[in-house]
């Protein structure tokens, strides 16, 4: 089953929803990630709604500061019971508090305990100036993943500029994942990403994530699954087309433990009507 884990819908215009309905019919599922584009609940709330209309194709996760935040239980059974999401989106750069923050800590047990997946989106091709740096460093997850083993963990945008501490990571911890946000624009990047990956032999960490709307994800599939005819005849390394194929094939929702009974009828029918090609 295709998943693109890493989708965004920002202002749930009718124009931006239409782009992003049109996106992810290259894909059986997709995650959406709440964004900071306004007031933490209400963005949660719109998103819910957006979810639940497609809830045989789509995952939300709230956006949530553990820092300025309610992170009782009854906030955390809000966001899963009430509003239905599968996981949490934290920004903890862009909203400036480290990550094994003591208040964050608190949250992680919770949600630990509820079995939700936690994102982090703290890496990226474009930080804005006044994000904090340090906090993007993906090693300083390390303690919240020796906390809580059972905690599953991303690591958004392969750490971006942080790849080597990402792929550590990922490499060091059971339950810790790297999206690969795939960037059609930038090859040269995604072909270094993925070799180090490969050469590191974390391939099987890695989930599909095309960044929606910086990315579409029919590209970006064919951007991963093509890079290696960019070499021609020169000696640098490829990466086995196989490999490639498992990071996009790759049942993110199963890994990240997030059942999704409506998903997988879809994704069934759908694999029945259209059975793969054998390459």
């Amino acid at each position: 089953m295709i998943v693109d884990c890493h989708t965004h819908v920002r202002s749930l215009s009718d124009a931006e929803v239409s782009e992003h309905l049109a996106a992810v019919e290259a894909v059986d599922a997709c995650i959406v990630h709440a964004g900071l584009d306004g007031p933490r609940d209400q963005v949660n709330r719109k998103l819910c709604e957006y979810v639940d209309k497609h809830n045989d194709k789509m995952v939300g996760f709230a956006v949530v500061d553990p820092t300025r935040d309610r992170i009782d239980e009854k906030a955390v059974t809000s966001l899963t019971e009430k509003l239905g999401f599968r996981g949490v989106v934290l920004y903890c750069s862009m909203c400036g508090f480290h990550p094994a923050h003591s208040l964050a800590m608190r949250f992680y047990e919770a949600i630990q305990e509820r079995g939700l997946a936690v994102f982090f989106h703290n890496g990226s091709h474009a930080l804005s100036a006044e994000a904090v740096l340090e906090y993007a460093q993906p090693y300083l997850l390390d303690e919240v993943a020796r906390a809580f083993p059972d905690l599953k963990i991303v690591i958004g945008n392969m750490g971006v500029p942080f790849v080597e501490q990402t792929l550590s990571m990922v490499g060091k911890h059971e339950n810790v994942y790297a999206d690969l946000t795939v960037r059609p624009a930038k090859v040269w990047q995604t072909y270094n990403i993925v070799v180090a990956a490969h050469e590191r032999n974390v391939m099987e960490k890695l989930l599909f994530g095309s960044g929606f709307p910086v990315g579409q994800a029919g590209e970006c599939i064919e951007t991963l699954l093509g890079f290696n005819t960019l070499l021609g005849d020169t000696k640098l390394p490829a990466v086995p087309r196989g490999n490639l194929r498992n990071v996009i094939e790759r049942d993110s929702l199963e890994l990240l433990g997030i059942e999704h009974e409506q998903i997988k009828l879809r994704a069934d029918k759908t694999q029945a009507t259209n059975p793969p090609t054998q390459e």
